[in-house]
Formats: structure tokens, C-alpha cells, sequence
């Protein structure tokens, strides 16, 4: 049988692959694409909590966000299976008719689902079960996972193999999307008609319930392994590995898809979530980060934890408003104290600090980044590192204590945790470092050496996919080359940064004041060198080539 007809591997989450800065896992992008746009969310909705869904009661005070955000999914939205007693295929559509079905958000022919039953006819008992039990997966998948989500009972682990790559030829289309350094192994996806086949049959035998909690347990240990990668030092393969599972994850994140109820299965949501805090607030997808979190919190029937509210937090502020962002952190303050997560405090005292940054209190955030280091434990297992704070530290210093700031360069680079090797380092981190030593070149006059600098830091914040940095690393570029007398270099950079955050960004966002301070410098001198239609016709320049394509050439 033949697959051309029967759909393809879903693009949304794909990892990082080759392309872009001479690095082998550099996202996929065009332009700005990969950081631009907000992720949609899976409901199809453009609110996310539309009025009138039913949610659990949570008081003021529980709930962090006291704006009425209520369930994800409007009623009679289209989705997948829901629960145990709901099959894929929509009432009155069995996959018999002539109109095609959508399920999973495509569209499915009745002549894709009549061959998918035939293949199903044709398998062994073990390769039906099987079959039924891997509609479970949003996504690809590996043996790994195979084997903690579908060996049970009849499918035993030691047997669970042998039955996949039988069944393999049948239900599933190969994929190769391991990243750099992963062990070559098989995986697999399974097209939409096989799935909706797999998904029906899971529900007449009343396993679904069963199979759908140990997906979404399997998740959580997933996002565990990203998070425990991220601290340790293997970051690009954590985003990677969180963006390849995100269709799954994501899954994972809706309490409402889960046979239990919503409550119930929330704080599995917000575990999950928090646990990849550093795919939404290291890796620019703040918006999508923000959305799932409410989501989950907004279910829960307790009060949030302190890394909840934390992560609550710097969302906010990731999202252009601080000012939302200091109600949480004292909620989150509290929290941190009710439980007795003395790391919390550490975690806080970072976040306080990047805040005060933000809005231009360099002091304040000084002695925040202070505080931190002295709460961080030498290896923090979850969060912001010790290298971050020491650079939050420099950031604050560099326009104004320069040989403060060097200093706190330094002393990161000597902290223990920074000695990592050159695959281990904090690289968030690391590019905000290159912002500093961008400003301090600057400020001893090496106009050259600050620019190389600061188009390190552009290159790898965008590596990252942190649009909030790229954007700050590219104004302080256009500044240096301003200085160096290239004004339509820079004037390029400008119109770039425009593009990207209007693609990023909603019309609320205003950027952190240094960023703000610098930009309004370089387009002071700009309005002095170039009239309105030369500096017009130069920033639609730079955004149609786009920061990737400047950031090769500055």
C-alpha cells in the first residue's frame, strides 16, 4: 500500500536541522520565521479562553491570573479523542461516505480510511494492539517510547520490538529527525487514517483511558530530561529534543484532554510546563509559554507552587510587561516561603533582578543578581545558572561601572559551574556575555572589537531563537556601526529589528530601557544623515533581507 496519499509528518515542532550561521542546527528558518510568529494554539481559537467555559473555582488569590482566562477548548471545537467513550471520526461520519473527515486538523478521504481498515484486517493480534495503543502519539516516536507507553499485558517489553518492526511496514512511515550526537535508531510516525483506525478500535476495547494516562506520564518524564539536559549542559539538545516532542508534550499540557477530569490531570499540565521553562523564556516562545501555563493554573483547584508562579512571572516579563510581572513575584515570594523551596528564593532574587534591568534600575538589579548568587546553590538543579546571574550582574554594571562589570565577567568565567566545556557552557548566557564585552570594547574605544562582539551576540541569540535578544544585540550593532560611519548597515539592522518584533510581538510590548536607550540614539544620528524617504527606503531594505541574512554579513 502506498503512503503518498495518506498525508505526512507534522512540520509544527520539527527540531533544529541544518542551515543558517555555519551551525549544523541552526532552525529552519527563512528570515525571521522561526522566531516570528506566536505559535497557534491547538484549539484552532483565536482566544484561547473564550467565555462561557466552565471552570473550576479558584479564588483571587489562587489563581495567578485573575483576568477570567477559563478552558481551552470552545464548545463543539474540533480536536482529537477526548475520552474513553469518544472515537476520532465525527458523529455520522465513520469513514463509509464520500466527504472527507477532519481529523487532527486535516482533511481525510473515506478511500484513505477503507485502506487503513484493510490494513488493519490484516495484522496479527499483536500487531492490532499494537496499532490501537500507538494512536496515542501526537507525533514521531522512538522504541523508547514505544516501549513505556504501549508495553503492558498482551505486549510484554521483551516482545513489544519484534511486533513494531512487523507492523512498521504496514501503519507507520519512517522518519529521520535525530539530532546531532543521538544514537541512530528507527522512528516512526503514524498517517492520520491509520491513526483514526488505531484511536476507534482503542476505544471499543476500553483501553483507551488506560494508555492515554500512560502517555501523558511518559511526557512528564520527557520534559524532565529536557529540563536535566538544559542544566547540564547540553542545551541545544534539549531544545531540540523539547521541540521534536512538542506535539506530544503539548498534548500532555491541555488537562482537558485527559479521561480524568481537568483538575485532576492539571497539575501533570503545569508540571510539565514549568519544567520547559527554558523553551519559553530561553528560546522565544514566550506567547506560547504563557498561553499553556494559564491554561493549566487556571485549573487547578490548589494554590500554584512558587516555581509555577516564578515561571508565571518571567513570562510576563519576557512578554514586554514587568509591571505584571511584580504582583507574581510576590505571590511567588510567598509561595517559595509556605513550602520551604529555598531554591525558589534563588530563582526570585535572578528574576527581580532581570525585572529592575528591564525598567532601567541598573542598581536595584545589581543588588538583586547580588542576592541570587549568594541563595544559588553551586550546581542549581533547576532554573537560571550561576554564570547567568554573574552575567544579569555585568549587564546592570557595563554603562556605568565598566571595571565592576569586567570584573563580574571574570569572576563567572572562574565560577566552578562556568567551567564547563565548550558543548556544556550556558550558551543563553553566554550571548548575553557578548552584549558586555560589546559595551565595554565600545567604551575603551575598540569600535571594531565591540562590533564583533555584539555580532557574536546576535548570532547567538538567534541560534537560541530569543528574539528579545537578537533584537538587542542587533540596535547595539547598528549603534558601533554608526560610530564606524556606515549608516546604511545600520539602518539595515534597524528595520530587521522592527520586522522581527512586530512578528514576535504584540502591539503592548515595549522593549527592556537599555534597549530602548540605544535605539534611540542610533535613529538621532540616522534623522541627521538620511531624509525621511532614504531612511524609509533603508529600513524596508534591512526587513525584507531579514536579521539572519545581516547577521551573516555585518
Amino acid at each position: 500500500m502506498g503512503y503518498m496519499d495518506i498525508g505526512r509528518p507534522p512540520e509544527a515542532g520539527e527540531p533544529a536541522g541544518s542551515g543558517g550561521l555555519g551551525e549544523s542546527r541552526e532552525p529552519p528558518v527563512a528570515g525571521v520565521a522561526w522566531i516570528g510568529p506566536e505559535v497557534p494554539h491547538p484549539s484552532g481559537a483565536e482566544d484561547p479562553y473564550p467565555s462561557g467555559t466552565e471552570r473550576s473555582p479558584l479564588s483571587a488569590a489562587e489563581d495567578p491570573y485573575p483576568s477570567g482566562a477559563e478552558g481551552l477548548y470552545p464548545s463543539g471545537a474540533e480536536g482529537p479523542c477526548r475520552n474513553d467513550t469518544e472515537g476520532p471520526y465525527p458523529s455520522g461520519a465513520e469513514g463509509t461516505g464520500s466527504e472527507p473527515v477532519l481529523l487532527w486538523g486535516e482533511q481525510v478521504s473515506a478511500d484513505q480510511l477503507a485502506a487503513a481498515e484493510r490494513g488493519y484486517a490484516r495484522c496479527g493480534l499483536a500487531e492490532r494492539l499494537l496499532w490501537e495503543r500507538l494512536s496515542v502519539f501526537e507525533g514521531v516516536f522512538g522504541r523508547d517510547a514505544v516501549r513505556a507507553v504501549c508495553a503492558s499485558g498482551a505486549l510484554p517489553p521483551g516482545k513489544i520490538t519484534t511486533v513494531l518492526e512487523r507492523l512498521a511496514p504496514h501503519a507507520l512511515l519512517p522518519v529521520d529527525d535525530l539530532f546531532d550526537g543521538e544514537n541512530d535508531v528507527p522512528r516512526y510516525w503514524m498517517p492520520h487514517p491509520m491513526r483514526a483506525v488505531g484511536a476507534r478500535r482503542l476505544t471499543e476495547r476500553g483501553d483507551r483511558r488506560s494508555l492515554v494516562l500512560r502517555h501523558r506520564r511518559w511526557c512528564v518524564k520527557l520534559a524532565r530530561r529536557a529540563a536535566d539536559w538544559w542544566q547540564s549542559g547540553r542545551q541545544l539538545d534539549a531544545r531540540d529534543l523539547a521541540l521534536r516532542e512538542l506535539p506530544d508534550l503539548a498534548a500532555a499540557m491541555d488537562p482537558t484532554t485527559a479521561p480524568l477530569s481537568a483538575s485532576d490531570e492539571a497539575d501533570t499540565a503545569v508540571e510539565i510546563t514549568v519544567s520547559l521553562w527554558f523553551l519559553w523564556v530561553a528560546c522565544g516562545r514566550a506567547a506560547e509559554g504563557r498561553t499553556r501555563l494559564r491554561h493549566a493554573l487556571s485549573l487547578r483547584t490548589g494554590p500554584p507552587s512558587a516555581r509555577a508562579l516564578w515561571l508565571a512571572a518571567f513570562l510576563e516579563l519576557e512578554s514586554g510587561r514587568p509591571e505584571d510581572a511584580d504582583p507574581l513575584l510576590v505571590r511567588a515570594w510567598a509561595a517559595a516561603v509556605r513550602d520551604g523551596d529555598d531554591q525558589a528564593l534563588g530563582l526570585l532574587a535572578h528574576l527581580r533582578g532581570a525585572t529592575a534591568l528591564y525598567q532601567g534600575r541598573t542598581r536595584a538589579a545589581a543588588d538583586e543578581f547580588r542576592e541570587a548568587l549568594a541563595l544559588m546553590g553551586e550546581y542549581p538543579e533547576f532554573g537560571p545558572t550561576r554564570h547567568a546571574c554573574w552575567v544579569g550582574l555585568a549587564l546592570a554594571l557595563c554603562r556605568t561601572d565598566p571595571e565592576g562589570a569586567q570584573e563580574a565577567l571574570d569572576r563567572g568565567d572562574l565560577d566552578r559551574e562556568s567551567r564547563w566545556s565548550l558543548t556544556g557552557r550556558d550558551l543563553c548566557a553566554d550571548a548575553w556575555s557578548y552584549v558586555v564585552r560589546a559595551e565595554l570594547a565600545a567604551w575603551d574605544g575598540e569600535l571594531e572589537q565591540a562590533a564583533a562582539h555584539a555580532r557574536r551576540a546576535l548570532r547567538e541569540h538567534l541560534r537560541m531563537g530569543s528574539a528579545a535578544g537578537a533584537a538587542g544585540a542587533a540596535e547595539l550593532l547598528a549603534q558601533l556601526r554608526l560610530s564606524a560611519g556606515e549608516r546604511d548597515e545600520a539602518a539595515h539592522l534597524l528595520g530587521a529589528v522592527d520586522l522581527l518584533r512586530t512578528s514576535v510581538f504584540d502591539a503592548s510590548y515595549r522593549p527592556a530601557e537599555y534597549c530602548v536607550t540605544t535605539r534611540a540614539r542610533s535613529e538621532r544620528t540616522l534623522r541627521t544623515l538620511l531624509d525621511g524617504k532614504e531612511l524609509r527606503y533603508a529600513y524596508e531594505e534591512g526587513a525584507r533581507r531579514g536579521l539572519f541574512s545581516l547577521a551573516g554579513e555585518a
